[in-house]
């Protein structure tokens, strides 16, 4: 279309002044400095090149922090916050990422600092291409763990003991009860099975026992008292 509308004005003009307009177009697009065009071409290959990294990038982060936060769950404090840079494009890209996380040990539970412990780890650990500080922060989710573990085995052997004393304590008070009852049955049954004599019978053996037999105190009589005095005797009697 351009060449026909050409011809048309050459043979309508008859100063031929299209002809040095149509040389002028030709004569400085030859001027261009072919290593200025390789220049330029090079420029948007490194410019195309970066904004592929800058997109790749940013795929990246955002995928790594949102793993952190799926596992992280209730332990998420705050985030994902990011870094941003603006390609050659004009356009903002995340080049890095943040999200933090709760890591201290649940107040007097070591059990349930063991657990949190290894969500900490899962969540540290959770993209597929950990940092130098997710593996730090995994790091000392064990460390945590470890310590939770060993407190729990104290306070384990500490409730365990106490079973024991308790247990102890709850021996010894049924072998009390078992012993008074038996003293009881047996106080009971010394009084039923022994019958208890009646009161007369008590005080006949008493005076019997300190009552002198008469026969003893006529053959004394008869051995501190002189024949010569009878009557004396007689007053005994």
């Amino acid at each position: 279309m351009i060449v026909n509308s050409a011809q048309k004005v050459q043979v309508s003009n008859p100063l031929d002044t299209s002809s040095p307009r149509r040389v002028d177009d030709n004569s400085r697009s030859s001027n261009v400095d072919p290593q200025d065009k390789a220049a330029v071409a090079k420029q948007k290959q490194q410019s195309d090149a970066v904004v592929r990294e800058l997109r790749a990038r940013d795929r990246e982060v955002r995928a790594h922090e949102s793993a952190h936060v799926s596992v992280g769950g209730s332990l998420v404090l705050s985030g994902p916050t990011f870094t941003f840079q603006t390609g050659p494009d004009g356009r903002s890209y995340a080049i890095g990422g943040e999200v933090k996380l709760d890591v201290s040990p649940v107040a007097n539970d070591p059990a349930a600092t063991v657990d949190k412990a290894g969500l900490i780890r899962a969540a540290a650990l959770a993209p597929a291409k950990p940092s130098p500080q997710d593996l730090s922060v995994a790091a000392n989710a064990n460390k945590l763990a470890a310590r939770a573990r060993v407190d729990l085995a104290i306070l384990r052997r500490d409730e365990a003991e106490l079973d024991r004393e308790q247990e102890q304590l709850n021996n010894a008070s049924d072998t009390n009860d078992v012993s008074d009852s038996s003293a009881n049955n047996a106080s009971t049954e010394s009084q039923t099975d022994i019958p208890l004599a009646p009161a007369s019978s008590v005080d006949s053996a008493n005076l019997q026992s300190i009552e002198p037999p008469a026969t003893a105190i006529n053959a004394f009589k008869s051995i501190t008292q002189p024949e010569s005095a009878p009557a004396l005797v007689n007053q005994f009697v």
